[in-house]
């Protein structure tokens, strides 16, 4: 493993053990040319997924971009680092495991959207504002009228 601060090749592992339920292994790393220490995972890759774009673009499916707007949709949340990494972890393996290597982005979109309606509400409605793309109240306010039971009706 190169070493991010100084670019030596032949990097130490002090310390492994398993990260995110189970499906990771983190290993503490110690570089011998620079003393710099620095943390990797290592995890399962079934196959390599391909993401459709609505435009019919293809791109590499990236874990990373994925992580990063599920983590700006719970930010200030108070959900736990380890239950939002189970998440991610789940929402891949679910990717992985529909058998295509080509996923269209209205489907990672739902699957993501149907992970956060399940942990946190804000956050469910946060992603679905820019996946949506909200333009007004007006949008917000259609979108949150669905999530809500129907009041009752009153009787005099």
């Amino acid at each position: 493993m190169r070493c991010p601060f100084c670019g030596h090749t032949d990097t130490q592992v002090k310390d492994s053990r398993p990260a995110e339920d189970h499906v990771a292994i983190r290993r503490r790393r110690f570089c011998p040319a620079c003393g710099g220490r620095f943390t990797t995972y290592e995890r399962v890759q079934l196959r390599d997924l391909v993401v459709i774009k609505s435009n019919g673009r293809r791109e590499d499916f990236d874990r990373d971009k994925l992580e990063r707007s599920i983590r700006i949709a719970l930010q200030k949340r108070p959900i736990e680092r380890e239950r939002i990494d189970q998440m991610i972890s789940g929402i891949v393996r679910r990717l992985e495991s529909t058998g295509d290597t080509d996923i269209p982005s209205a489907t990672i979109g739902e699957i993501v959207m149907e992970a956060l309606a399940r942990i946190d509400t804000v956050a469910y409605v946060r992603f679905a504002s820019v996946y949506k793309n909200f333009q007004a109240v007006e949008d917000f306010e259609s979108f949150v009228s669905e999530l809500r039971p129907p009041a009752p009706e009153e009787t005099e």
